[in-house]
């Protein structure tokens, strides 16, 4: 009686435990399948967003695109703005030389005049004061 107990409880470890496996594997296939619904549904709902995204990218490079020929442009007009810049110095600087060069000529002559009515001035009244 002590073997057969013991192939008694054997089997109802082989039983339970059978029971046990065969609950894990309906678990796992259920899990499986809602794994499987999962990634469809996500597969689904990405597909779209991934087209938005390659679409989008494709805008970005046109905007790059664009901005490379914007900064070409404000690059040639920032050397026609130098261009320009140094020019009007050139410019000033004449008319400053110009300008400098009149008043030189203006005081010289400011002072000329004023001490030619000052000798004047002062024969006039020495010839009439003396003669």
């Amino acid at each position: 009686m002590g073997n057969q107990t013991w192939l008694i409880l054997i089997g109802i470890a082989i039983i339970v435990t059978s029971g046990f496996v065969i609950s894990l594997i309906i678990e796992l296939k259920k899990t499986v399948r809602s794994l499987n619904d999962f990634v469809k549904t996500t597969e689904e709902s990405v597909r779209p967003t991934l087209e938005e995204l390659q679409q989008t990218l494709r805008s970005l490079r046109n905007i790059s695109e664009n901005l490379t020929d914007v900064t070409a442009d404000m690059k040639s007009l920032s050397g026609s703005v130098r261009e320009v810049g140094s020019t009007i110095k050139y410019v000033s600087d004449v008319v400053e030389e110009i300008t400098s060069s009149v008043a030189v000529k203006v005081s010289g002559a400011k002072a000329g005049i004023k001490t030619g009515l000052m000798v004047l001035l002062h024969n006039l009244f020495l010839k009439k004061g003396g003669s």
